[in-house]
């Protein structure tokens, strides 16, 4: 286990469910619907024709919303609809902790493997400042190439400077999780903050964390019983705190 332990030089991560929720998947847009009278099936239907190419960043926010939800006349506005998308997206402290932690405790570099908007990249790393604990972003809307294309992984492997044996990635979804580790790279499928502290633990990466952790990988609107990253003599720890207030972000998916 220890040699397991000092083999493992980076971690690839994906933001939506496993840091933050996705800003912009089907219930968000089946919310929109209902708040804006829209009709949830076209709505749907023109969403999935434009989504890939909104994604590999070759559509701007503006052009999506014109063929997605403003192609007829609306009784309200793109500023509207855009808050609206916005404040859908809301963070995993537990997971942006333990991601924190990791980094400080092992060394490991942190290299975001994502498939998102340039806008909605741009917010939650602007909002919840994972530039503080991220190292690179191999996104989507960057490179033009999304998961699970075997390029975007070899590109994150390529910018870490790390062999894929010394890598484990964190993501939700199962296809890409076959994807990395057919490629060598460690991987663990991310259902819950629970499961995923004892599935890399067995790769090697223990951590110290408290009994009292959010269950069930809710997201924080956030109040009394988060867990935060508490910085002691230069080490990061995951602690309870009473009260931690986040501003509820901007997104798009």
């Amino acid at each position: 286990m220890k040699d397991q332990e000092h083999s493992i030089k980076a971690l690839f991560v994906d933001i939506g469910e496993v840091l933050l929720t996705n800003g912009w998947g089907h219930e968000s847009r089946k919310l929109a619907a209902e708040k804006f009278a829209i009709d949830l099936a076209e709505m749907e239907d023109r969403h999935h024709l434009n989504f890939e190419t909104f994604e590999n960043g070759k559509l701007t926010l503006e052009e999506y919303l014109s063929r997605v939800v403003f192609y007829q006349q609306r009784p309200f506005t793109d500023a509207q609809f855009r808050e609206f998308m916005f404040a859908q997206s809301k963070p995993y402290p537990e997971m942006i902790a333990l991601v924190t932690q990791l980094k400080t405790k092992f060394g490991l570099k942190v290299v975001v493997v994502s498939n998102e908007s340039r806008e909605l990249n741009a917010h939650r790393i602007r909002t919840f400042k994972l530039n503080a604990i991220v190292d690179a972003f191999v996104s989507s809307c960057y490179i033009h190439i999304r998961k699970p294309d075997k390029d975007i992984f070899t590109m994150a492997l390529d910018i870490a400077q790390v062999p894929a044996s010394q890598v484990v990635f964190i993501d939700d979804t199962p296809m890409f999780i076959h994807v990395a580790e057919g490629m060598g790279i460690q991987s663990v499928l991310h259902t819950d903050f629970r499961s995923t502290i004892a599935k890399l633990s067995l790769l090697g990466l223990q951590v110290d964390a408290d009994g009292s952790r959010q269950t069930g990988g809710q997201p924080a609107n956030m109040s009394c019983g988060s867990l935060a990253t508490q910085h002691v003599n230069g080490a990061a720890k995951l602690t309870r705190i009473d009260k931690l207030e986040i501003t509820e972000s901007e997104s798009i998916q």
